[in-house]
């Protein structure tokens, strides 16, 4: 049983990688614009957020599956990919917004006291000033979507979870399956968790 519950295995790396890449990407973009002075912008990413946020991640897949994939030809690994990536980045837009504002405002005058530019200024002094605040949060998020991945098995799409249910089809072992299946996912989970906080002490580490 063990292999072929593996074969959905890199499915759902490749779902948690695609989604992180694509969600990080938007969640950046909607922080930056959370604090636009231009108000429309503004207005646009706040609601976004509210909108993802306050939504179930299920009803917000069905929508992506039954209304934006067949009109854009979207299949449906990539539905599952940007319904995460939307669902993970209105997060992660928060958590990063609170780590750049997070950075004492002294840091920001500083920065325009010696004449950098705006993405001067990000990329020296704040971003680096803010990543001990923002990756705690983060990693808990990339967590989640390893275990939020397992609700795009609702689209057949064959990541770790369809696969544990097609062998509970063909071998009626629901106890065994569900708790491999469950063994799997804790693995992932603790792995990434122990290469993060290795990364965030050497980053600390470096910065003093």
């Amino acid at each position: 049983a063990f292999p072929k519950i593996l074969d959905g295995l890199p499915v759902t790396m490749g779902l948690a990688a695609s989604s992180l890449f694509i969600g990080f990407f938007l969640a950046i973009v909607i922080a930056l614009l959370r604090g636009s002075r231009f108000r429309p912008l503004a207005t646009a990413a706040y609601a976004f957020v509210y909108v993802f946020r306050g939504t179930p991640l299920l009803v917000q897949l069905f929508l992506f599956y039954f209304v934006l994939a067949p009109i854009f030809g979207i299949d449906r690994f990539w539905t599952g990919v940007l319904c995460l990536s939307f669902f993970e980045g209105s997060f992660a837009a928060e958590i990063i917004r609170g780590g750049i504002t997070g950075v004492d405002q002294g840091q920001y005058e500083s920065a325009d006291a010696i004449g950098l530019n705006n993405f001067d200024k990000y990329r020296f002094i704040v971003i680096p000033q803010s990543l001990p605040l923002i990756l705690p949060p983060l990693t808990g998020l990339l967590i989640s979507l390893i275990k939020h991945s397992a609700i795009v098995s609702v689209i057949a799409v064959s990541e770790l979870t369809t696969a544990g249910l097609n062998l509970i089809a063909d071998t009626f072992m629901a106890f065994e399956v569900w708790f491999l299946v469950a063994g799997i996912y804790l693995a992932v989970t603790i792995t990434l968790s122990v290469s993060v906080s290795l990364f965030e002490k050497s980053l600390n580490k470096n910065q003093r």
